[in-house]
């Protein structure tokens, strides 16, 4: 066999249709596009559209709330940082900050700050200096020797409530 006479499988490709081209060919006249109108041309962009009638994810109702100025964390499992002592990435002889964590490659990027759970076993005995603890885990690391202290998170600007500018009110004199 030579490089010139490599081929695919009969009948690995599908040959593209070519619409429009007669109607013997099965795709003439409209070319698989139906009648006129809007779908019928390029740009279409009309999912979820229902001819005017309210929408139907308009219609459903809603619940809950998406608070926007909610701290969000990067988690760490104490399973991981225990990989990571063995594995000689991370020193648990001195104070392990959030800073040391990132270093390691516990975590890509700290957020508001890095949270400690407790999935995995922990054997070092470990200080820890994070954001956030949750309880077990400061159990598990406590119960082991070691201490969890915590620091403030980094704080986000609160959205507040849009201000309306108005315009001075004309006041006209009375007659």
């Amino acid at each position: 066999m030579k490089l010139n006479e490599l081929r695919d499988n009969e009948g690995a490709r599908k040959g593209r249709v070519r619409v429009g081209r007669g109607i013997g060919s099965g795709v003439g006249k409209t070319g698989g596009r139906g009648g006129k109108g809007q779908t019928a041309r390029s740009g279409v962009a009309i999912n979820g559209f229902e001819g005017g009638q309210m929408p139907l994810h308009m219609r459903a109702p809603k619940r809950g709330f998406n608070n926007p100025g909610a701290s969000e964390f990067a988690e760490v499992n104490l399973g991981r940082v225990q990989a990571a002592i063995d594995s000689k990435r991370l020193d648990a002889s001195g104070t392990v900050t959030e800073e040391i964590l990132v270093k390691a490659g516990l975590v890509s990027h700290k957020r508001d700050g890095i949270r400690l759970l407790a999935k995995g076993e922990l054997k070092a005995k470990v200080a820890f200096l994070v954001t956030g603890v949750s309880g077990p885990a400061r159990e598990a690391v406590e119960k082991i020797g070691g201490s969890v202290s915590l620091i403030p998170p980094k704080s986000t600007p609160q959205p507040g409530p849009k201000e309306r500018k108005r315009a001075p009110k004309k006041t006209t004199p009375k007659a």
